[in-house]
């Protein structure tokens, strides 16, 4: 974690419902990932738990196997450093590449977020949208169970002959409305009573 001292009042409330949104059933499955993916360079974080899952990734060199393993050369050089800046040059490199893998920059954590541990639910949201999209790629590169992410949706285009087409400019869509065959007879004035024979 930072050097930092802890927080209080409004900043202690935020960062508790940050740590809440932690999920330690998805951290296991992560780190089982992880390991199954990268294979024997990857030793196992030393405990569970979110700190352990922060020291483990904190330098970056485990998130540029990872990505390197799903995409071939996607982070030219992978050094171990104790450098704080080394290191966080390591997770901004794995954070471009997850990017050109395919992953939006909405769903990406931000470099301080794993390193000084303050959003760690920030970081497995990421780890999952990069299973789910080397699931969905099928190309040969994903190991482990695809059961454990889910598959992102893939576009599915539709090609319809003009005669379909000129059909459906016919039919009026139940966007524009329809007054299923009702009229305004028999309808009095607004403010008059209703004649009850």
């Amino acid at each position: 974690m930072a050097n930092k001292g802890p927080s209080y009042g409004l900043s202690r409330e935020v960062q508790q419902r940050i740590d809440q949104k932690y999920d330690p059933d998805l951290e296991v499955i992560l780190v089982q990932w992880i390991i199954a993916q990268c294979g024997p360079t990857c030793k196992e974080p030393e405990a569970p738990g979110k700190e352990a899952l922060q020291k483990w990734l904190k330098d970056g060199e485990v998130l540029c196997i990872l990505i390197n393993s799903l995409a071939p050369k996607s982070v030219d050089r992978i050094q171990k450093s104790d450098k704080s800046f080394k290191q966080m040059e390591q997770i901004s490199q794995f954070l471009r590449a997850c990017e050109k893998y395919g992953i939006p920059p909405t769903d990406l954590f931000q470099t301080v977020d794993l390193w000084e541990g303050k959003n760690m639910a920030s970081v497995q949201r990421t780890l999952m949208n990069l299973g789910g999209i080397a699931v969905t790629k099928s190309d040969g590169f994903f190991r482990g169970d695809p059961n454990w992410f889910p598959k992102k949706s893939q576009e599915n285009k539709r090609a319809f002959s003009q005669d379909k087409l000129k059909e459906g400019q016919s039919v009026i869509g139940l966007q524009m409305g329809t007054n299923k065959g009702a009229s305004q007879s028999g309808m009095t004035g607004y403010g008059m009573p209703r004649q009850i024979l």
